[in-house]
């Protein structure tokens, strides 16, 4: 057959397929690359055939072509650190501008296909290899707080593993999420042919949620969010990886070789970094005995505004919505002031302060609704402790079992293991800024998605593979 009468053929074949689907004749959705909207889509079925088939071009191209999308997308992360940054912020509302370009720039240390290391055995009956092989087609659920970092921290990871990707972006940084998501697939695109591996829904809803999580075509979920959305992931039957809820505490021991500046600066770099918006900063200090006052004077010494009782309470009133008065009842958080900057929150009390001042602190209890609540606001309440006993007891209460992270200021080996076992937290973080934990300041690597409610940790490549095992008898093995 000539090559000319295959190009007929086929372009017969097309418009039938087309004329078919105009007519409803076959489900077989249409994928559109539009300018400006490369993989951007309006729904669900559109999104996953797309992402279908960027997995299966991808799987064609084989390893060299993940590497090359991995330092793409790190490289691209960096290049538009300042101009993403900046869109996002004008789109969320939330955190704190200055640091948007330095989370992006974090994605630099998220790992890539080098972390995949397949597994040999050699023996008298031959030779097995276990190796991570992809998925397929996976949904990502990304938050408000981090929409284009958690995004492409996840890109990284995923396509590393080998799969294809669909997000549900959070409603309120959708559009930021479509920018960065078509730029990335027009990179790809130019560097190595494939199209729509990234895909997005333009205009997310929990409709669109809910179909993508129940498509016949998704393989894998993977769900950065609330205990609301973690829950509904959970309940679709799919494998989930979900990274759910936290409320980070900090214990600062009573111990006089402590550096208390040291100690308030790391509290600071961690809990005022984007405004308190990361899910593993430091979120309330307990102080044993005579540490208090130290970390108290260390605090203010180092930047920290420290409010009065008056002053909390009004600022208490506006950020918690009380059913019975403030006080009683259960509090809920006001979410026009999440990641809102300490400046803002302290004119709320008619105090005027300096719009670089990164953090404001508060004397509280234990049982106070900053202590109590995942605040997300760069205003820490500190907790006097009796004790190293009374104020792990605290720490482990107001962290409700979430097992998400805590850190912890001392230079008593036994209450370093002490409260790390107690906790039993997916990040623990000692003499250090709660960013140690990531690689920022400490030994590892970063991810935007930790998944703590089901148990894989901080997500690599491996977290978005399936283990497979390849056996030979008798043959091949050298080894005598």
């Amino acid at each position: 057959m000539s090559q000319l009468n295959e190009a007929a053929i086929r372009d017969v074949v097309s418009e039938v397929l087309a004329q078919l689907q105009s007519k409803g004749s076959i489900g077989m959705p249409t994928i559109q690359t539009r300018p400006g909207k490369h993989g951007v889509f309006d729904d669900a079925d559109q999104a996953v055939a797309a992402a279908r088939s960027g997995f299966e071009q991808l799987q064609k191209k084989g390893w060299a072509a993940r590497t090359t999308i991995v330092n793409l997308v790190k490289k691209m992360c960096v290049d538009s650190a300042e101009r993403w940054g900046d869109i996002e912020y004008n789109e969320t509302k939330i955190g704190r501008r200055a640091h948007k370009p330095l989370k992006l720039q974090g994605v630099q240390n998220v790992l890539g296909p080098e972390f995949l290391v397949p597994q040999g055995m050699s023996g008298d009956f031959g030779i097995t290899m276990d190796e991570a092989a992809p998925w397929g087609v996976i949904v990502g659920v990304t938050p408000l707080t981090h929409s284009v970092p958690t995004i492409a921290g996840n890109i990284i990871n995923m396509v590393a593993a080998g799969n294809s990707v669909v997000f549900n972006p959070h409603p309120g940084g959708a559009a930021v999420a479509a920018l960065a998501i078509n730029e990335i697939n027009e990179a790809i695109k130019a560097e190595i042919g494939i199209s729509n591996l990234v895909c997005t829904i333009e205009k997310p809803t929990l409709d669109s949620f809910n179909s993508l999580c129940s498509h016949e075509d998704v393989d894998l979920l993977c769900i950065t969010g609330g205990p609301g959305v973690v829950d509904a992931a959970m309940k679709t039957g799919k494998r989930a990886i979900c990274a759910g809820p936290g409320n980070p505490p900090v214990v600062v021991d009573d111990c006089n070789a402590l550096d208390f500046d040291r100690v308030a600066r790391d509290i600071i770099t961690g809990g005022g970094f984007d405004n308190n918006l990361l899910c593993i900063a430091e979120k309330q200090i307990i102080a044993v005995a005579d540490s208090y006052q130290k970390t108290l004077d260390a605090m203010v010494r180092q930047g920290a505004v420290l409010l009065n009782a008056q002053q909390l309470e009004a600022i208490k009133k506006e950020v918690f919505d009380f059913k019975d008065g403030v006080g009683c009842g259960s509090p809920v958080l006001n979410r026009k002031w999440v990641g809102a900057n300490p400046d803002a929150l302290a004119r709320i009390a008619g105090l005027n302060i300096d719009s670089s001042v990164e953090m404001l602190i508060a004397e509280t209890d234990a049982n106070d609704p900053f202590v109590q609540e995942e605040q997300m606001m760069p205003l820490l309440p500190i907790v006097r402790a009796n004790d190293f006993s009374q104020a792990l007891s605290i720490a482990k209460q107001s962290e409700h079992g979430d097992k998400h992270s805590a850190m912890i200021h001392s230079m008593n080996v036994e209450r370093l293991t002490q409260m790390g076992q107690e906790m039993d937290t997916t990040i623990y973080v000692k003499n250090g800024p709660c960013v140690a934990g990531l690689g920022m300041g400490g030994e590892g690597f970063i991810s935007y998605s930790i998944a703590t409610t089901t148990g894989e940790g901080i997500t690599t490549p491996r977290t978005f593979t399936r283990y497979r095992r390849c056996t030979l008898v008798n043959n091949l093995n050298i080894v005598r």
